[in-house]
């Protein structure tokens, strides 16, 4: 066994798997030439701030994705997963290591002035199964800490290509491993430079399983396609940018194909939260869902997400049940054949066992809705339960994250099978129903036992490079700025006057 940290990992028999028993996770096994090795191949792919409803298949008429769409037709469409954070480095933390960010202290996207990262101690998908003797690589943005301790390499990953964090902070350059290799990146390339690196490691690899984790920058604002896809959508430059991803998704799986892999490899396919609303039509789509990026509102975190893996997955079903993000880690840890110590609290589940079945089962599952460290929503089952905001944010705060303002005083109640855009606020009519749940989150907050205090990630606010963003992007930002300065002056005004008439 491996130890890293006081966390134990352990490997199924080797029976199971065509490995050498004696081989320890931590040094990769190896594989004799007569051996194959039977486990899949695992694909994640992760977009930035896409929709519910900008894929085809969820519902979008002005974005072609036919690609997405035939990974669905061949595997699974799920309608109610969710990113467990409504926004980027506590999402990602989550994909990660299985784990509620706040376990890490990760409540808020860290920033360049930030010290912090993902913290080394936990275990990542790509040390649980670089240890298991698969090949590891990163190609996109990691935004988990960019100090060389928390970055990719130092995190699992025997290889890095990508950006430290979103593509609106400046400076924003390329790494490769850990050394800088761009200055200034060409945004137009971004796409297809991921792909066509992605797919030459593909095709350098030889008997051992790979995780391939290709996160796209894209489509977080600004937004930015090659020359090839523009005009391409019928919802102008973000629709373009989809579908540009599209392509993307469509050449990776083509490359498995070509390579004889396509039939025993996981193709995960998701986004880190929901769309950014207040770019508008730079912005995506929540669909039926209500509000976008940075609210625990169902548009913050459900999200599109389609798994495909033709040897182990059932074809065309839409998985209905309740999964997270957070699912994943154990789930590709059985995929492995990874036993999980019980020193390390996962906290989430094995999927495998019920989208495998010949009846897929969808039980009464939970999940906690977290904004900057603080739980929001509570969801048991089709009911969720809206909190009143602990620390409410300023209504401008609010507003430029999710193109709402969710400042609640009171509690909401929703049943999401019947009311998934939540106009219909239930509280009133199920006492009983509100009581349960906060019964349930209590139980949770027992179960979670202490959590360390939120990481700091040093400035919270910078100023973006506006000459990035199209005028139309910057408006609601010009227009919050006029009413501030506005709003300023007449308070001057006022404390003038109030000053004179006092003399």
């Amino acid at each position: 066994m491996i130890k890293k940290h006081g966390k134990l990992l352990a490997p199924f028999t080797a029976l199971l798997l065509g490995l050498s028993s004696t081989n320890a996770i931590g040094n990769k096994p190896q594989i004799e030439s007569n051996e194959v090795d039977t486990r899949p191949n695992i694909v994640v792919i992760f977009a930035d701030d896409m929709g519910y409803g900008d894929v085809s298949s969820y519902g979008a008429t002005d974005i072609a994705t036919p690609n997405l769409d035939a990974l669905a037709q061949g595997g699974i469409r799920f309608t109610d997963s969710y990113a467990i954070s409504p926004i980027c480095s506590p999402s990602r933390a989550g994909l990660l290591t299985g784990r509620y960010p706040v376990r890490m202290g990760i409540h808020e996207v860290f920033m360049p002035q930030s010290y912090t990262g993902l913290p080394p101690k936990e275990i990542t998908l790509a040390e649980m199964l670089g240890d298991a003797g698969y090949n590891t690589a990163m190609f996109g943005k990691w935004h988990l800490g960019h100090h060389e301790k928390f970055m990719p390499n130092a995190q699992g990953f025997e290889y890095f290509y990508g950006y430290p964090y979103s593509n609106d902070i400046t400076p924003f350059y390329a790494f490769e491993n850990t050394d800088i290799i761009e200055w200034e990146v060409d945004q137009t390339q971004i796409t297809r430079q991921l792909t066509e690196r992605s797919i030459r490691y593909i095709e350098q690899q030889g008997n051992a399983p790979f995780f391939i984790y290709i996160a796209h920058p894209m489509p977080h604002i600004p937004l930015y396609n090659s020359e090839a896809f523009t005009g391409s959508s019928q919802r102008g430059q973000y629709g373009d940018v989809i579908q540009e991803l599209d392509w993307s998704v469509g050449q990776i799986k083509a490359a498995l194909e070509q390579q004889g892999l396509l039939d025993n490899t996981l193709i995960m396919f998701a986004s880190d939260n929901g769309p950014w609303l207040l770019a508008e039509e730079d912005g995506g789509s929540a669909g039926p869902l209500r509000a976008g990026k940075g609210s625990t509102f169902e548009g913050g975190m459900r999200i599109p997400t389609i798994a495909h893996w033709p040897k182990g997955l059932p074809q065309g079903l839409s998985y209905t049940g309740l999964s997270s993000m957070l699912d994943w880690f154990p789930t590709m840890a059985a995929m492995a054949g990874v036993t999980l110590d019980r020193g390390q609290v996962i906290d989430g589940e094995n999927i495998l066992p019920l989208i495998q079945a010949p009846e897929p089962r969808t039980p009464e599952r939970q999940l906690v809705y977290y904004n900057n460290g603080e739980i929001e929503a509570f969801r048991k089952g089709n009911w969720k339960l809206k909190l009143p905001n602990v620390q409410p944010k300023p209504w401008i705060a609010r507003k430029l994250m999710s193109g709402e303002d969710d400042i609640l005083t009171d509690i909401e109640l929703y049943n999401l099978s019947k009311d998934i855009g939540e106009q219909h606020n239930l509280a009133q009519q199920f006492p009983e129903k509100v009581a349960e749940l906060q019964q349930a989150i209590t139980h949770f907050k027992q179960s979670l036992g202490p959590v360390p205090a939120g990481l700091d990630i040093g400035l919270r606010f910078q100023l973006p490079d506006l000459a990035q963003y199209p005028l139309r992007t910057l408006k609601p930002f010009i227009i919050i700025g006029l009413l501030l300065i506005t709003s300023m002056f007449i308070a001057i005004g006022y404390w003038w006057g109030r000053r004179r008439n006092s003399q």
